[in-house]
């Protein structure tokens, strides 16, 4: 043990009765019974310990203190005579002859009570972090994650992956999100960037003849936050392998992940390996997404011809699909409310209608659905008791995709929370056209190889095949409804590459230019390749329970990107900004 302390706060037990002992931490609470005996809970990062003063000595120290000061006790070990059996040292405390300040909390009132920090708003806990960090509760989750990060360092390792760190400050790539820019100072007018993911680096890294690399590396994306992202950074399981195809990629992940989830796991059930393959397209029909949470039974049908001729205006001649939820208890409040929800989430309104106990159709549109029933009742389970919804027009498969993950956690019975179930999307499109641009753009990352290669690129070319139904080579690993990672057998050929990037009206002076690094290395000879990378954040949010990933991150950042405890971004010097030639334009707010 450390000279400061002989035990920790959660080390005592009633064999240490009679014991001379030195232990340390913070005053997390103190209670004063009349005038000559005070109870003290000290806290340290392993658990608490009661401490009893009973002298005036020793009262006259405490009476001094505010809560959250750091203290070292040293005293004897007795057995308590009320016993707390819910604490691990509930059956002793610690009678002190010494108390040593070691660190005075200069505040009479705290920002939040530390075990209830979670309560507190948002900002508060994020500026005083370091408080909200005392919280076992919170402190929980970091200890977690760290955990997990050492389980997969090992099990790559055992896998003959090597752990290699590549650059942080690089150059710019677009890689789908913003980058964040680096003035260079010795390069006026020139800027690194900080890597959105190592992905060059370690494709380079196959070239160099390295078979199998990982890192836990940083990642860097000028984006908005959501409850899974986290804007600014965040960290991946990077991986990539020689010489490899899809199943090794697959096989390796298989291996890894499923012990993971099952020991370290708010829930001990976890896939086994083969995980489900779907593909994308039949991923979008089935489940309204390409993020499926297969723990919920439900699916949708495309029902469009049946309405073709519908009366009601927002089925006629529209893309309608249902989703059918059997033995459903839901009441018509209920149902509108959800449906609400649903709208937020999607942004189009969606619609209803039940089977009654007597097998009739009622509420929502049932009357408009009526004249199709008997068409209807082969493609839905129509029996008594279920529950209907629909989504109609060009946004239904995206309605349809939050109806189901909306009504399948709230309906009992559909949904089986208390497991990790994984899944492949498989055979995404290589193309697709731009909301913005309205051309034809790389769906996911430019660096993946296109099925069929070069043969069904110039297919494509010849006006053989639409660009559109070209698939990659490309596949997401998908945990309960999140998007874990993506990765892709790789575009490992010169020419190939530049005829994939010709589809969106690039030419091969642009692909040297943006890629000269991974072009040269290519045309020395590169294996066949193949990585992903699983984010490890969303990874623990996942096995820690938690809906929002701010709650597994040491230090996060608000939703706007902003760190209020360390005051960032914040302005700097002019001194500074000469240095690197850079000038600021426009007003700034303050």
């Amino acid at each position: 043990m450390m000279q400061m302390r002989t035990h920790t706060c959660n080390a005592l037990r009633l064999a240490d009765v009679g014991k001379s002992v030195k232990i340390v931490g913070w005053m997390e609470n103190v209670r004063e019974v009349g005038s000559n005996l005070a109870f003290v809970v000290l806290r340290d990062f392993y658990g608490t310990t009661q401490v009893v003063a009973e002298t005036e000595d020793m009262l006259a120290i405490i009476k001094g203190l505010n809560k959250e000061s750091t203290i070292s006790v040293e005293g004897v070990v007795r057995e308590r005579a009320s016993k707390n059996p819910k604490l691990a040292t509930g059956e002793i405390e610690v009678v002190p002859n010494k108390i040593e300040i070691l660190g005075r909390c200069r505040y009479n009132s705290l920002p939040f009570e530390i075990n209830r920090s979670r309560e507190a708003d948002e900002t508060a806990r994020l500026k005083y972090r370091y408080l909200d960090l005392r919280n076992p509760a919170v402190k929980k989750n970091i200890i977690l994650r760290c955990q997990v990060v050492a389980a997969l360092r090992a099990a790559m390792t055992e896998h003959g992956f090597l752990e290699i760190t590549t650059p942080i400050l690089t150059a710019s790539s677009p890689e789908g999100a913003r980058d964040y820019l680096v003035p260079a100072r010795k390069h006026p007018g020139k800027f690194y960037a900080l890597p959105q993911a190592p992905q060059q680096f370690k494709q380079l890294l196959m070239t160099s003849g390295f078979d199998r690399y990982f890192q836990i590396a940083p990642c860097f994306r000028d984006e908005d936050a959501r409850g899974d992202r986290s804007p600014g950074e965040f960290y991946q399981l990077d991986m990539e392998m020689a010489f490899a195809t899809q199943d090794d990629v697959f096989a390796v992940l298989e291996d890894v992940l499923p012990p993971i989830f099952a020991k370290f796991g708010t829930y001990s059930v976890a896939s086994s390996a083969p995980f489900r393959r779907i593909p994308y397209l039949e991923s979008m029909e089935t489940y309204g997404s390409d993020k499926p949470d297969l723990r919920i039974d439900l699916t949708c049908k495309n029902v469009t011809k049946l309405f073709e001729n519908s009366d009601f205006d927002a089925l006629k001649g529209q893309t309608v699909k249902m989703v059918d939820i059997t033995d459903c208890t839901l009441t018509r409040k209920q149902i509108e409310k959800l449906l609400t929800d649903c709208q937020v989430q999607s942004g189009s309104k969606g619609y209803w209608f039940k089977v009654d106990e007597n097998g009739e159709l009622a509420g929502g549109i049932g009357k408009f659905v009526g004249p199709v029933r008997e068409e209807l009742s082969k493609v839905l389970d129509l029996k008594p008791n279920t529950l209907v919804v629909v989504a109609a027009g060009e946004s239904a498969t995206k309605s349809v995709g939050v109806m189901i993950k909306t009504f399948g956690a709230a309906c009992e019975g559909h949904m089986d929370k208390e497991r990790y179930e994984f899944c492949w999307i498989v055979d995404f499109p290589m193309y697709e056209i731009g909301d913005e641009s309205g051309e034809l753009e790389f769906c996911h990352n430019p660096f993946s190889m296109p099925s069929g290669g070069m043969e069904t690129l110039l297919k494509a070319e010849r006006g053989e095949l639409d660009p559109l139904d070209i698939m990659a080579n490309q596949y997401d690993l998908v945990c309960n409804g999140v998007e874990l990672s993506s990765g892709a057998v790789r575009n490992h050929d010169p020419e190939i590459m530049i005829k994939a990037f010709e589809m969106v009206r690039l030419g091969e002076e642009d692909v040297k230019k943006k890629f000269p690094a991974m072009y040269n290395a290519f045309c020395y000879g590169a294996p066949p390749h193949a990585g992903i990378a699983p984010g490890v954040d969303r990874m623990v949010m996942l096995l820690a329970g938690e809906s929002s990933i701010r709650e597994i991150i040491p230090f996060p950042m608000n939703k706007n990107a902003q760190d209020v405890m360390m005051d960032a971004p914040s302005t700097v010097e002019q001194k500074q900004l000469d240095e690197l030639h850079i000038a600021l334009v426009g007003q700034l707010e303050e």
